[in-house]
């Protein structure tokens, strides 16, 4: 198993390492995957339901662009499977269009 402080030898890199909290962000009703990697989308989605729903948004719009598709698949896929989804559908075009999906949550 590889670790960080083996990396970073290996390539030279003699720096200490400095722990880093994690950033803390308000939770909105709308999340923007385009600064996500792919494999991070699933369990980032799950706690940003979880989130909104501890914070009483149960109407949400999840960002995820147009491109090819195969994101908003995806995205869809992972809605249907999880427990805490009403519904979710399309967004408008003033919304996003096929660009966006709008999601509404289970209450409590």
């Amino acid at each position: 198993m590889r670790t960080l402080s083996k990396t970073i030898e290996r390539h030279g890199l003699n720096r200490d390492i400095i722990a880093v909290e994690p950033v803390h962000i308000p939770i909105s009703d709308i999340i923007d995957l385009h600064t996500f990697r792919p494999r991070e989308i699933p369990d980032l989605l799950v706690d940003y339901f979880s989130a909104c729903v501890e914070a009483d948004i149960f109407s949400v719009r999840i960002i995820h662009g147009k491109g090819t598709g195969i994101l908003k698949k995806r995205i869809h896929g992972l809605l249907k499977r999880n427990p805490m989804i009403k519904s979710f559908t399309d967004a408008p075009p003033e919304a996003g269009g096929w660009g966006a999906t709008l999601v509404e949550l289970k209450q409590r």
